[in-house]
């Protein structure tokens, strides 16, 4: 099956009925001159270009084995995308979903299994697009002379192919949908604060939405420290002749001690997160929650939610589920309890709570829940359309200790049960799997279809949500106590803390830049 889009003719093949085009380049590729630089036009090739594997995914961080992964499928040509049509003809006009995926903002390839569109595409009767971009220091690092927010100008590259050449694989570019979970929900609420993004999709759906932004000093004093690393100082001239691989290793470096930063960088120090987008005033003007606010997003449907449980699977992954002492949770509520006298008034909110409950809770409350809702309600306040969703079903894998926990939503979206990292979480539990992918596969793509998943747009009085469960229900907004210890939280731009340590980020409660 060959398609032409802007760089010539592509190859693709059929699986169980759908149309498969994968490792089309959208950019040229980001390395030599191109090196931090912003993602240029695509060149055009002679003949057929072959579309039948991934293309090579940007340099990872050293977690979950993703460098190695990574190194499996060699090359440079990293910014490209892939495409699932149940109908491939130009005139069918198929809704499109443009997934982003996670992975911190430092790691994450669009060539996993647990994102193969394959059954949402044939099912859902929707387009699925998934592309590559730069994550870590090639994506995020805050250098002299580079753009900043790299990655995010990938994506808005990504957005503007699939406007461009979309109807070719049978797709509508005026009912785009670009979804993402984790840092892609992120990534998704930073495309809707963004001027470059404007007018390229018309819905977004973000789950558990990473709701970390750095000021540009921030990330420029985290860049500084991961370039001396490598001896060499923090600019686009030093850095573009040094291997990405070996690039990607400073990085992991500098992340194994972070925790010896906390007092200058305070709590993404903390919570060891490196690299996040930059709120540097052009780029990305300010963070989502004001953009949103300030009615910047009208013309957009948008779907948020969040899992009941999105802590746990860190506390698996670190080696604290279960084990948190009082002395850790006192750390914990003093670092992300929001001002003022947030972990006096989260005691008091949750009087039954044990350690290891206050610890998961403020950490999911600061890092996913409530910058999750906080976009629902921003839009709402401005006059925008907003659902929201909390996904309560309890994964019975690994014995059932993680619950609803970060990342479950995932192979339920995609309805790819028995495939990818995440498949894990399900354990042997796919019949009721099953019933929990369907309501969300059902609610997304018929949201991507007409710009309704089912339920009650959110409202600021009522609070309904749908929640993911067996069997499913909507409800006034579940987590209400931490809703209220959050409503004040202007979730503001993150900053270096300098010699006043994380006491003064614990009481920084403001409107960013």
């Amino acid at each position: 099956m060959v398609v032409r889009v802007s760089g010539g003719l592509v190859g693709g093949g059929r699986e169980a009925g759908v149309a498969v085009f994968r490792g089309i380049p959208f950019a040229q590729p980001p390395v030599g001159e191109l090196r931090f630089a912003v993602p240029r036009p695509v060149r055009g090739w002679d003949g057929v270009r072959d579309a039948t594997a991934f293309g090579p995914p940007p340099p990872q961080a050293g977690v979950f084995g993703m460098d190695a992964l990574a190194g499996q499928t060699p090359g440079d040509d990293w910014l490209t995308v892939n495409v699932w049509s149940p109908d491939p003809g130009p005139g069918a006009g198929l809704p499109v979903m443009v997934w982003i995926h996670g992975g911190a903002f430092v790691f994450g390839m669009s060539g996993l299994p647990e994102y193969d569109g394959g059954r949402l595409a044939r099912e859902g009767g929707v387009v699925v697009v998934t592309f590559n971009y730069r994550v870590g220091f090639e994506g995020f690092g805050q250098i002299s002379g580079a753009p900043a927010n790299r990655g995010l100008l990938d994506q808005v590259a990504a957005l503007e192919w699939v406007r461009d050449n979309i109807r070719a694989f049978g797709g509508d570019p005026d009912r785009v949908t670009v979804f993402g979970q984790s840092a892609g929900a992120g990534s998704v609420a930073s495309l809707l604060a963004m001027d470059r993004a404007h007018g390229l999709f018309r819905r977004a759906v973000a789950m558990s939405a990473q709701g970390t932004y750095f000021a540009p000093e921030l990330a420029a004093d985290i860049a500084a420290a991961c370039a001396a690393e490598l001896g060499l100082p923090p600019t686009a001239d030093a850095l573009s002749a040094v291997a990405p691989a070996r690039l990607s290793a400073a990085a992991d470096a500098l992340t194994a001690k972070l925790a010896d930063f906390t007092g200058r960088w305070g709590r993404p120090a903390h919570r060891s997160i490196p690299f996040s987008p930059v709120v540097d005033g052009d780029i990305l003007p300010r963070t989502p929650w004001q953009a949103l606010a300030d009615g910047h997003a009208l013309d957009v449907d948008l779907l948020v939610g969040h899992t009941r449980d999105e802590h746990r699977l860190f506390g698996l992954l670190d080696g604290t589920l279960g084990q948190i002492t009082a002395d850790q949770a006192a750390t914990a509520l003093r670092h992300f309890a929001p001002a003022p006298d947030g972990p006096h008034r989260y005691r008091r909110a949750f009087p039954a709570a044990d350690p290891n409950e206050l610890y998961e809770r403020v950490h999911a409350d600061w890092l996913f829940r409530m910058p999750s809702l906080h976009l629902a309600e921003a839009q709402a306040a401005a006059g925008g359309r907003a659902h929201l969703s909390e996904l309560t079903w309890p994964a019975p894998g690994m014995g059932g200790i993680l619950g609803a926990c970060h990342g479950l939503d995932v192979p339920l979206v995609f309805g790819n049960l028995d495939r990818g990292q995440p498949a894990a979480l399900l354990g042997d539990a796919i019949p009721q799997a099953e019933a929990v992918s369907a309501q969300l596969r059902t609610a997304w793509t018929a949201f991507a279809t007409h710009g309704d998943p089912g339920w009650p747009a959110y409202d600021p009085h009522e609070r309904l949500t749908r929640l993911f469960d067996t069997p499913p229900s909507v409800v006034p907004y579940p987590e209400e106590a931490s809703r209220l210890l959050w409503q004040d939280h202007a979730f503001p731009v993150l900053r270096p803390v300098g010699d006043q340590g994380l006491s003064a980020a614990a009481s920084d409660v403001g409107g960013g830049l």
